[in-house]
């Protein structure tokens, strides 16, 4: 995986491209085995550190984001063993924050998306961040009738049963609203969890830590092994309800508590930046001393009329953080460094260590990240290279594996030489170069370059692409590397031809071992599903650089359909230097929202090359992208209009006022076009009021956006 220790500012488009992408596969591995299997191979400290690394990149290149960014996910999908509950309200998960830096970040972000002034009152809860299983508990008039466990945050699993087991989590209240969600955490406290462990001991099987156990019993599908499970429960919050419970965040955790809920004693009100840290370090200096594990401080604005303004991001509230404690660390030795090919054809060295315990996980393999790092160039203060045979400190928070944080160069050995980072492909043979300006060496073999040419075929059958079940990475290899014409698959196109080509072939696909009658016919069935795919489906699948799910969205949305957008593509002109705005092809690419130069740059050149075009014709001969439906009409004078807001607001933030547009159905563009419909000019506004005024576009100020949406 290319998971760059280079600062983000000093990234370039193409590099912040791979490592999303890489980024966003791991991270959704990561959630899968935590969420939906209950067995992570990795500490939270290093899952957090590849969130951080995520959205650090995607706050410098919005023009980036993936439609499967880990940003706009939550948890993951249910596993089949539990019938499917959908939340009323999503779970959502926290961004995190691990410095006090970072904290002050987010509350002067709150502040600026919330216009205060400086001497405004800003109050924040602190509690400690449990680490447990997420869960819902709804009552209707009193009783408990479903608990769900957080899924991929709009769908969960009815563990009702086993819910039910808990002594501490209520089956009736008193004085109930008609309607309540209660959400909190499951968890197993540390005497319960090692008590557990050693009955379990003898059957051979352990749990690896209290959060495993917790979710393990939990998910037992006889409830009455959920019931000689330990589990404990702390509430902390609400879904739906039929009535507010307060009007700030304790008052309604309060009132949880007084209905029989436990809630956590050590959560306080802040009202101040420095009360928010100083509660932190206190909970940090006595978590050896609780009884339960915790992995955080979670800040909450108290204030709910200030929650419901502030909202949500895709995945996460604005008015929420979780300040997590810091990774952990080790030492041991450096055996070898190998080179992994990337499906962009990106060389990327990985170090082979003599394995070392770090944080109860033992390591085996971390990341160096690209040629650079080995040489030291602009990593370490001490500018030393690394080499095999060299003494390595190991930390576990950043990577699908760890990664080398520096050396001990007084324990390097005499005969260590420095590593010669390799300039022909491992994968292929053919040349390795790297760019002026790039850290990342590429292989030029693209199109003969095995570990390219399986990485682009199961990018356009996975999950968030064309979703063709049964063509997994085991199969996909064994079809590319088929010597007969009839089995393989080398490049999109040939996958809906196989079906076809196994008509004339005397050697049956249902012979070879691992697939079967059965499986054959629902291959070619789930191929066949897949002829016609909604138009934002099929561009993602492309793999296009930089156009991830988000963007692929977003350009799907609007031109409607791929030809629209092919041919836009296909005519639009670039700039060709300073004060030249490309020509209106490129103008309207550029203005779509959220989409940047850099984006419809690599859009425009994927259309420019004839073999692209090709392959795109060849996968229209067999499939259909279906056109994307106009967006539904919203009740508000500005439904369906395209909108540009520039220059500064007082009233409220820009990010405030863009949420309102999009609540009331408008579009909001980052730049003006001959299809803006509506210019809000603040103070200060430039050259898109310029824009604006020479094309006849309506301007209207802050005061009249309010007056025209009723506000």
């Amino acid at each position: 995986m290319t998971h760059a220790e280079k600062p983000v500012d000093d990234l370039t488009p193409e590099e912040a491209a791979e490592e999303l992408a890489a980024l966003s596969a791991e991270i959704a591995r990561h959630d899968k085995l935590y969420h939906g299997k209950d067995a992570p191979e990795i500490s939270d400290a290093d899952y957090d550190a590849l969130r951080q690394r995520n959205a650090a990149i995607e706050a410098h290149f919005p023009e980036l984001v993936r439609e499967d960014s880990p940003s706009l996910k939550v948890g993951a999908e249910p596993a089949g063993a539990f019938t499917p509950v959908r939340h009323s309200r999503p779970m959502l998960s926290l961004d995190n924050v691990f410095s006090d830096a970072d904290v002050t970040d987010f509350v002067q972000s709150v502040r600026r998306f919330l216009s205060l002034k400086p001497n405004d009152e800003l109050v924040f809860t602190a509690e400690p961040k449990i680490d447990g299983l997420s869960m819902s508990l709804r009552y209707v008039d009193g009783e408990l009738v479903t608990a769900a466990t957080r899924g991929d945050g709009t769908t969960g699993e009815n563990v009702t049963a086993n819910i039910r087991t808990i002594s501490e989590i209520p089956n009736r209240i008193k004085d109930a609203p008609d309607v309540l969600e209660v959400r909190g955490e499951v968890y197993m406290a540390r005497e319960d969890f090692m008590a557990l462990n050693e009955r379990m001991a003898e059957s051979g099987r352990v749990f690896a830590n209290p959060r495993n156990a917790a979710a393990g019993s939990l998910r037992q599908i006889d409830s009455n092994v959920t019931k000689t499970r330990p589990l404990r429960f702390f509430a902390y919050a609400w879904g739906e309800t039929s009535e507010p419970l307060g009007e700030t965040q304790f008052e309604a955790v309060a009132r949880l508590g007084k209905w029989g809920f436990p809630v956590n004693p050590l959560m306080e009100r802040c009202r101040s930046l420095d009360e928010m840290v100083a509660h932190y370090r206190a909970i940090e200096a006595g978590r050896a001393d609780l009884p339960y594990d915790i992995d955080g401080v979670v800040y909450k604005v108290d204030d709910l009329a200030l929650q419901e303004r502030l909202g949500f991001r895709s995945r996460s509230p604005r008015w929420a953080t979780a300040h997590k404690f810091p990774a952990e660390k080790a030492m041991t030795e450096l055996d070898a460094i190998d080179i992994q090919v990337g499906r962009t054809g990106a060389l990327t060295p990985v170090a082979r260590l003599k394995p070392v315990t770090v944080g109860g996980v033992v390591v085996t393999n971390a990341t160096l990240h690209n040629e650079d790092y080995i040489k030291g160039i602009g990593i370490r203060s001490d500018g030393h290279d690394i080499r095999v045979g060299d003494t390595v400190i190991v930390q576990r928070a950043g990577d699908v594996i760890p990664q080398i944080l520096d050396i001990l160069p007084e324990k390097r050995p005499k005969a260590a030489q420095p590593y010669v980072f390799p300039d022909i492909c491992p994968a292929c043979g053919s040349h390795a170069v790297r760019e002026e300006g790039e850290a990342v060496r590429r292989c030029t073999g693209g199109l003969v370059c095995p570990a390219q040419a399986v990485e682009r075929i199961r990018h356009f059958v996975s999950r968030n692409a064309l979703d063709i079940e049964g063509l997994g990475e085991k199969q996909i290899e064994f079809f590319y590397n088929h010597s007969d014409a009839n089995f393989s698959i080398r490049t999109p196109a040939d996958i809906f031809t196989l079906e076809e080509r196994q008509k004339s072939s005397l050697a049956k696909l249902e012979n070879v071992d691992g697939f079967g009658a059965v499986s054959v016919k629902k291959l070619y069935a789930a191929i066949d599903a897949r002829r016609e795919v909604e138009h934002s489906r099929f561009l993602f699948a492309l793999g296009i650089r930089h156009i991830g799910e988000t963007n692929a969205k977003r350009l799907a949305r609007h031109f409607l359909s791929f030809e629209a957008l092919r041919i836009a593509a296909s005519e639009a002109k670039m700039p060709q230097g300073k004060g030249d705005p490309g020509s209106a092809g490129w103008q309207e690419i550029v203005g779509v929202n959220g989409i940047g130069a850099v984006v419809a740059e690599a859009l425009v050149e994927f259309f420019a090359e004839a073999q692209n075009i090709r392959a795109v014709d060849d996968l229209l001969g067999q499939m259909k992208p279906r056109d994307e439906e106009a967006p539904q009409a919203v009740s508000s004078p500005v439904a369906g209009k395209t909108v540009v807001f520039t220059g500064s607001l007082e009233k409220m933030s820009r990010d405030e006022a863009k949420a309102m547009a999009e609540r009331l159905g408008a579009k909001v563009a980052g730049s003006v076009s001959k299809k803006t419909d509506l210019v809000v000019a603040g103070p200060g506004a430039g050259s898109k009021l310029k824009q604006a005024s020479e094309l006849g576009i309506e301007v209207i100020d802050e005061d009249q956006w309010f007056e025209r949406v009723g506000r």
